[in-house]
């Protein structure tokens, strides 16, 4: 994390501290920006082995931005397949799954804060 007097913040995954695990390590959180600031989001990195899957829903609502690695999101109504560079935007209490194709990456912004 990088910082100034205004307050502006910037982040690398590399720079994140207190990554969460589950999944025996398979899937990992690393929180960088966090109900504990006092704004309306929450960002954080998402890192997946390959094969790994977390179910959805969240009870917030997302924007996740694939950095590296592809990924497959499963809902009742439909099938996305996203990729470096591609944003996905996934409603509060959306069911379904992610199933990471190959080591993924993701920026992810959630609101509200968590």
């Amino acid at each position: 994390m990088t910082g100034n007097s205004d307050g502006v913040r910037g982040f690398t995954a590399e720079g994140i501290e207190g990554w969460r695990a589950w999944d025996e390590g398979r899937v990992r959180i690393g929180p960088a920006v966090g109900k504990e600031d006092g704004g309306p989001l929450s960002a954080y990195y998402a890192r997946f082995d390959r094969g790994a899957t977390a179910a959805l829903p969240a009870p917030w609502e997302e924007v996740w931005v694939v950095l590296a690695g592809s990924l497959i999101l499963r809902t009742p109504d439909r099938t996305v397949t996203a990729g470096p560079g591609d944003l996905l935007h996934v409603p509060a209490d959306s069911p379904g799954e992610l199933r990471a194709e190959e080591d993924t990456t993701l920026a992810c912004v959630s609101v509200p804060a968590h």
